[in-house]
């Protein structure tokens, strides 16, 4: 039996603000899901708050794998549960090495009860495994020897990002908007690598404002995100629509939550000025 990401009416707070309101959503293994809306929606938030980010304040409903709740679980362990995020922004670490990193993050899901410098995967068995790996994406093996993100093109990036949900083989895979920044050679090689990881044991939910990734990569599901809800579902014909004609549509069926995303952009605007 596939397992099941399920949100139910989740909201959730930065600094006192509150960003989702009420958000629904069920992921089922194998899965292709395509979240979308205009900047400001909501979308990141999701993502940072399925993945326990410390910043995001649940203040209303439940995340669940399989009926288990992830709300009071710190980030690593909703990794071991299964869950992956790939950033936007990935983080530079100068100093910690591709492949160093990769057999901690690796050990760690793996062998979540290891002791720290305990229970590594024998490095043998890793190498070959990593190597595997990147000849299967087409990624040099000498970019396993280099800083972690440091001196990364934005497309360097996004590889790394593609080979650790390679080696960690999550249940719910999350990309938020790794499409961002990237010329047509690096969008073609995420696509291509996304399409050659996918199958019946990894959902994954493509965070996108554009159809670059879902062109291979097509959606059984596509959600559309307006001030923090979603407001729309549809297929792969929806994500389509959206590309061709951007939001107006959305925005003339939602009026109600339209206004609320105008006043909103308004309060903020104000809010910039007053603070400058």
């Amino acid at each position: 039996m596939s397992s099941v990401l399920k949100i139910e009416k989740l909201w959730v707070a930065i600094d006192d603000k509150q960003i989702l309101k009420g958000v629904d959503l069920e992921v089922r293994q194998g899965e292709i899901h395509a979240l979308m809306g205009p900047n400001g929606s909501g979308k990141s938030t999701l993502a940072y708050a399925l993945m326990g980010h410390p910043k995001y304040e649940v203040t209303e409903g439940t995340i669940s794998i399989d009926g288990v709740s992830l709300n009071e679980l710190e980030p690593d362990a909703r990794a071991r549960m299964g869950l992956f995020l790939a950033f936007q922004y990935p983080v530079t670490i100068p100093g910690v090495k591709v492949a160093d990193f990769l057999r901690h993050a690796v050990s760690n899901i793996r062998n979540p009860e290891r002791k720290e410098g305990e229970g590594l995967l024998p490095m043998r068995d890793f190498r070959k495994e990593l190597r595997s790996r990147m000849d299967e994406l087409g990624i040099e093996q000498e970019f396993a020897r280099r800083y972690l993100n440091d001196g990364f093109s934005g497309g360097e990036k996004k590889r790394m990002e593609i080979l650790q949900l390679a080696m960690l083989r999550p249940r719910f895979a999350i990309l938020d908007e790794t499409d961002s920044g990237l010329d047509s050679d690096a969008v073609r090689f995420v696509s291509e690598a996304i399409s050659r990881l996918s199958g019946p044991d990894m959902a994954i939910i493509i965070i996108t404002h554009h159809e670059r990734l879902l062109e291979i990569n097509k959606p059984q599901q596509t959600h559309v995100m307006l001030a923090g809800r979603i407001v729309e579902h549809g297929d792969a014909r929806l994500a389509h629509e959206l590309h061709d004609q951007g939001y107006a549509g959305i925005r003339a069926r939602h009026p109600d939550v339209a206004a609320e995303e105008e006043a909103q952009a308004v309060k903020n605007e104000t809010h910039a000025v007053v603070k400058t």
